[in-house]
């Protein structure tokens, strides 16, 4: 009998605890203090000026490299010698993989290890036959007065210009590092999976000279208002943490072949269909990693009370909260290896019975998650053991680096000096980035771009009328420059 009394008792007892947890689950005090960045100098102008004739130069980057127009690099090289004179009076540039380059800003305490700024100069290419649905050309680089149009406009020239600039008003405003400052701008990070990666060969460089670095910094998160009526309302500034991996699987199926006049039951193509069903309907299991338990912490003490109820008490309603991601695609790739049937292929004729039926698979991994796993995972899962598994291309997801590092830190409290309505957290970076390369000289790898965006223009990415608000700009310089000189002092 006691435990009827009990269990109530246990109920009553959680319903307390998460009430009074939800009241005090709010933001604490910013340890770095309110710091006015007016002296911060930046030349907007200059920048906007920059980036659009940067967008002019063409370097588009592609798996076969003898498609690639090495002349664009070129002339964006000569470019940047043109606009940045004294980053090439100053630091040693060298030249590396054909068209990617690595500038030394040698500090004056070379015992301490160095951070490296990194940046892609490649874009992607304009998809053939949409030319023409651009507001404005693709390589046009036009200037409107709010935006600056064009392929690279968010990813990545304005990152890269914007670092470039900073360390050029540094070098005139007379700073001087104590630590070694590495600027590293790979040539072909839009190529996924490239069999001459630029960045990988970058490090093997850096790693070859001695070098190990304390933080890199590369392309990743932007800063994205955010405002749910009564619910949140903040600039989410995510840092990435980690990205996941991408891995490619052909899986096949033989079969008689034939006469279409003559099918059997089932061609290759239908036991393919079954192969199919099989590897969407198991999917990899859910689970919350430490950062995005981190990522919905910090921003459930942003939100209103009610609200808090659930985010103060992801450890109780974890099942629940797993449960219903799963069920929201977008939300499911931060918790889980996502699996996507992407590609098929059967007869090469209309009336020619398929001998042999494939598809390809995209896997995209969670860090743990290896190649090995996921052959295991499909062989597992698909019923039909006569299937044929070839690995094609990709890589593994990248590792953690942790939330509590001088670089991290570093980052979370220039946000919060320059709005005190941004909110840092870390997150997964869906898609890769050149830092994962970096891995054997650096344990704490950050993705984060100090670009105020609103979610619709990062949509546009590799895709039509990309572009950059120019209202971004000014606190995007100004990151870089405080960012080079917090981390550069020691």
């Amino acid at each position: 009998m006691e435990i009827v009394f009990v269990v109530p008792g246990i109920i009553a007892a959680l319903i307390v605890i998460t009430a009074v947890r939800a009241i005090f689950f709010v933001p604490g005090k910013s340890s770095a203090g309110k710091k006015a960045q007016d002296d911060e100098k930046v030349d907007v102008e200059r920048f906007c000026q920059n980036l659009s004739d940067a967008i002019k130069i063409k370097t588009v980057s592609n798996y076969d490299e003898k498609l690639v127009d090495w002349n664009e690099f070129k002339k964006f090289h000569s470019f940047l010698e043109e606009r940045y004179p004294l980053i090439h009076k100053t630091l040693i540039k060298t030249e590396i993989a054909q068209a990617s380059l690595i500038y030394k800003w040698e500090g004056s305490d070379p015992s301490l290890d160095a951070i490296a700024m990194l940046s892609h100069q490649d874009v992607v290419p304009v998809a053939q036959g949409t030319e023409k649905d651009w507001e404005h050309g693709a390589f046009e680089g036009y200037n409107d007065g709010e935006f600056i149009w064009g392929r690279g406009a968010m990813d990545m020239k304005n990152h890269l210009i914007a670092v470039m600039e900073s360390v050029e008003q540094l070098i005139a405003d007379g700073y001087k590092p104590v630590r070694t400052v590495y600027l590293c701008f790979g040539h072909n990070e839009e190529v996924v999976a490239s069999p001459d990666n630029a960045a990988k060969k970058i490090a093997a460089y850096l790693k070859a000279q001695g070098v190990h670095l304390e933080a890199v910094l590369d392309e990743g998160g932007a800063i994205l208002p955010v405002n749910v009526k009564g619910v949140l309302n903040c600039n989410l500034a995510g840092v990435g943490v980690a990205e996941k991996g991408s891995i490619n699987y052909e899986i096949s199926v033989n079969a008689k072949g034939g006469h279409s006049s003559q099918p059997p039951k089932h061609t290759a193509l239908g036991y393919l269909a079954d192969v199919i069903k099989d590897i969407e309907n198991h999917q990899f299991k859910a689970h919350m990693p430490k950062f995005v338990y981190e990522l919905f912490t910090e921003i459930g003490k942003r939100c209103s009370y009610p609200a808090r109820l659930v985010t103060c008490n992801i450890w109780l309603l974890k099942p629940l909260i797993l449960k219903i991601m799963t069920k929201i695609p977008p939300a499911a790739s931060l918790i889980r290896t996502c699996t996507a049937v992407t590609m098929a292929s059967g007869s090469p004729q209309f009336n020619v019975l398929p001998q042999k039926a494939s598809i390809t698979v995209n896997f995209r991994t969670m860090p743990g998650v290896t190649v090995s796993d996921v052959e295991k995972h499909i062989k597992d899962c698909v019923r039909n053991k006569d299937i044929e598994v070839k690995f094609l291309v990709g890589k593994e997801a990248s590792k953690v680096s942790p939330t509590d590092s001088r670089a991290f830190k570093t980052i979370k409290e220039l946000c919060i000096e320059s709005d005190e309505k941004n909110l840092v957290a870390p997150f997964l970076v869906m898609g890769g980035t050149d830092a994962y390369n970096y891995e054997e000289i650096c344990e704490n790898i950050y993705r984060f771009a100090p670009f105020v965006v609103d979610t619709k223009l990062l949509l546009c990415t590799h895709a039509t009328n990309e572009r950059l608000p120019i209202a971004s700009a000014e606190g995007a310089l100004k990151f870089f420059k405080r960012y080079i000189k917090s981390m550069t002092r020691q």
